[in-house]
């Protein structure tokens, strides 16, 4: 496991956290924040690629 796939992995609890927080405060925004970086990280940790080159590679979709 290379460091972009662990960070990715902390990515994911980092988005699950605010899923979390935007269920108990009624925030959307906040839990769709938290949707796009579990997203991010659980393809960063599958691709070992950079953070950055996944938020890239998002963007041309």
């Amino acid at each position: 496991m290379n460091s972009d796939q662990l960070k990715g992995k902390w990515k994911q609890i980092k988005g699950n956290a605010k899923q979390q927080y935007g269920i108990t405060f009624n925030d959307d925004e906040a839990f769709t924040e938290g949707k796009y970086d579990e997203m991010v990280g659980k393809i960063q940790e599958k691709t070992g690629k950079a953070k950055e080159d996944v938020k890239k590679e998002i963007e041309s979709w």
